[in-house]
């Protein structure tokens, strides 16, 4: 089937279906093979399918988005430059975590698997064409390095520090195991038994999504299928083009910035987005963002500087369209080698993923005056990471849980913000039950609670951010990682600030301390509680309904003084509003928003 031949709606439909259907299918079985809380719970993966230039044809609804935007792809094309586009045979089966390829941090390793269709083509079986590649990506527990879990030290300096790196090495040749890569990850992991098992999940689901894509081919010829990948890339492609042609030309710029980079707690990291619309294009341009640092929050070109450009064009552009390349083509990315998001090769990026969702929301700020019906105010913006670790006091075996921050997001043009929910990266990870947690790991969760005044005020108002309070019952320990603490989650068109996360430590013996990164001991009877973030808020406070700001503090999302100071609204103890009050004071904030 040329280019020019069309395809009737109604089979394009059913092939469009089906190729979703497929990754959605390896999604759910993956949920019940994995052997890590981390996969089978918390959902740290994503699936898809890539045609043989490495462009995304679908993935999974419940994908991570920095792994959909293009890990799958570039693994796939790292591999046609080492192998060749004929270098591949059925049943290979290919894994990779190389840093300079993907540009995230090492436990994201991607896993995939050639598709073939017997035809007139060639593989290197000599008898097949290569229809594109079945994949999937997991985050391992751990893959060696300086600190447990590889990637959660926020004090490497070195991307040898922080575990082992598979450069496009087969797992499987022609369907057989190579044993010894098997065995250097084994012995390359402190958790064996969980990242075999994950990995055998993994090779399960490139090998069932082979199988369905060979069904769907056979079923309506290869021809068929490519016509139908083309029109969906096209479809998707004039989606994101309408939207950017209904933007006004120009430059739009925002800024932002991190607490530190990592190494220096004192030394702030600067981040410096311009976004150009022109016609049909819109070009991310991070030539003025901070050059690389010294600690873990580099990322690579392909896991930093493209990853967030697209997600957050995707988020801008075609919300409602499942992903796939088309909604990319629109999208151009400019940053010199070098940068915070363009690191060079041998750069820490243990903490990469911990920097997109700050740089995603800093892109929606430059384009708030552009699309204000479409950005919403800043989310918590950080992955807020605690990884409890040690011995179990039963087993004596080593664990490791590993919790991000669930936090609050930001208000829109027309309605409160959500929450608490993890970062704007995470996609559709979930929680892990507290039944889970308290049955594997010596820890008690003693309560999840919205924080009262933590959402950023404004007429609508931000989302709330959590307190979640662990007991622990065993000598253990805990490394932190929060962001946003000096760069509070931003309100827009008058909106304020969402409040900032953090870890308070509560100890047995009366001791009391605050922490935003670093490692540290505990004891029995040591309570943790994980604070995180609002989100900003939306317009100006003192226009919020004043029956809507009295249910807030009936509810118990703002106080009695933040109802008078933030949104002008005076309360008695019994809740009943001061009328006569509160609409004096919200003429001195109308007329003085520093009141």
């Amino acid at each position: 089937m040329s280019k020019e031949q069309k395809i009737d709606p109604v089979t394009l439909e059913i092939i469009r279906h089906g190729l979703n259907a497929i990754p959605n299918h390896i999604d759910t079985n993956l949920t019940r093979t994995a052997y890590s809380p981390l996969v089978y719970e918390y959902k740290d993966y994503a699936v898809g399918i890539v045609d043989p230039e490495g462009r995304l044809i679908s993935q999974c609804k419940g994908g991570i988005p920095i792994f959909v935007a293009n890990a799958l792809g570039v693994a796939v094309l790292d591999g046609i430059e080492i192998y060749g586009a004929d270098g591949f045979a059925k049943g290979d089966v290919v894994i990779s975590n190389h840093a300079d390829t993907l540009g995230q941090h090492l436990n994201n390793v991607v896993m995939y698997t050639p598709v073939f269709h017997p035809g007139d083509g060639h593989g290197a079986d000599g008898s097949q064409e290569l229809v594109g590649f079945m994949a999937v990506v997991v985050h391992w527990l751990d893959v060696g390095g300086l600190n447990l879990g590889s990637c959660h030290a926020s004090d490497t300096t070195e991307v040898f520090q922080e575990g082992i790196q598979f450069r496009t090495v087969k797992l499987l040749s022609k369907g057989r195991r190579v044993e010894e890569i098997y065995r250097v990850i084994e012995y390359n992991t402190r958790f064996p038994k969980m990242v075999l098992g994950d990995l055998e999940a993994q090779v399960a689901g490139c090998l069932m999504g082979r199988d369905m894509l060979c069904e769907l081919v056979a079923k309506y010829g290869l021809a068929t299928v490519r016509k139908a990948i083309e029109v969906n890339w096209d479809q998707s492609e004039r989606i994101a083009r309408a939207a950017i042609s209904a933007l006004t030309d120009g430059e739009y710029r925002a800024s932002s910035f991190f607490d530190s980079d990592g190494i220096d707690p004192e030394r702030t990291v600067p981040i410096e987005i311009i976004v150009r619309i022109a016609g049909d294009e819109m070009t991310v341009d991070f030539s003025e963002i901070a050059d690389q640092v010294v600690g873990a929050m580099n990322s690579g070109r392909n896991g930093g500087a493209v990853a967030a450009a697209r997600v957050a064009g995707k988020y801008l552009l075609t919300p409602d369209e499942p992903a796939n390349e088309g909604d990319f083509r629109p999208i151009k990315v400019i940053i010199p080698e070098g940068k915070l998001l363009s690191a060079r090769p041998g750069a820490a990026i243990g903490q990469s993923g911990t920097t997109l969702p700050t740089i995603i929301d800093t892109i929606f700020k430059a384009m708030a005056p552009a699309m204000p019906e479409r950005v919403s105010a800043a989310h918590h913006g950080t992955y807020g990471i605690h990884v409890f670790f040690g011995h179990h006091p039963r087993s004596g075996a080593l664990f490791s849980h590993v919790g991000t921050a669930i936090g609050g997001w930001g208000a829109s043009i027309d309605a409160d913000g959500t929450g608490p929910a993890r970062s704007l990266v995470h996609g559709d990870t979930l929680e892990v039950p507290c039944e889970l947690q308290e049955a594997l790991y010596p820890l008690r969760m003693e309560g999840i609670a919205l924080a009262t005044d933590s959402a950023g005020p404004g007429r609508f108002r931000g989302g709330l951010g959590a307190d979640r309070s662990y007991l622990v019952l065993a000598d253990c320990a805990v490394e932190i990682s929060f962001e946003r603490s000096k760069c509070p989650p931003w309100g827009l068109q008058g909106g304020g600030a969402g409040a900032v996360g953090g870890v308070d430590l509560r100890r047995a013996d009366g001791g009391r301390d605050h922490i935003l990164k670093g490692q540290v001991a505990l004891k029995p009877g040591d309570r943790v509680i994980i604070r995180s973030g609002g989100g900003g808020g939306f317009g100006a406070p003192h226009l919020r309904e004043v029956a809507g700001v009295r249910a807030d503090v009936e509810n118990g999302y703002v106080s009695i003084e933040a109802a008078r100071q933030d949104y002008g609204v005076v309360l008695g103890a019994d809740l009943r509003i001061d009328e006569e009050e509160t609409k004096e004071l919200r003429k001195r904030m109308a007329a003085d928003p520093a009141v």
